[in-house]
């Protein structure tokens, strides 16, 4: 399946932004997914997953409060909704589709989009 991040963009502290993720196949209903980021100098990190029916979410705690995640599985898409934006939140934030595990490690997710640029001025 291949996905495509949109939504990134610069924003205020503060701010909000909302992030897609599309998949190019209905077998999207069935992965867990995925947000990740990565800043400049830094590794990338988990932020925030949801199971195939959107019954489960998890948080990083450093977002948990301000980010929402979703999907929609009509539509092949996922969401991250991100409010009260901090500078710390900028980076590239990448979508990932896990077809068996439920996990917050990388090396779990199976495909990977190519990422949408954050940037909070403060």
């Amino acid at each position: 399946v291949q996905l495509q991040a949109s939504g990134g963009g610069l924003v205020q502290a503060g701010g909000s932004l909302r992030l897609s993720c599309a998949a190019s196949e209905r077998t999207f209903n069935t992965y867990n997914m995925g947000w990740f980021r990565q800043a400049p100098g830094k590794e990338r990190e988990f932020v925030a997953r949801i199971n195939w029916s959107s019954r489960i979410t998890d948080y990083a705690d450093s977002v948990k409060g301000r980010f929402t995640i979703s999907r929609d599985n009509a539509k092949n898409t996922m969401y991250l909704q991100m409010n009260s934006l901090r500078p710390e939140d900028a980076a590239v934030y990448h979508c990932a589709a896990a077809r068996r595990s439920w996990s917050t490690r990388d090396a779990d997710y199976d495909y990977w989009g190519q990422g949408t640029l954050v940037t909070v001025s403060s």
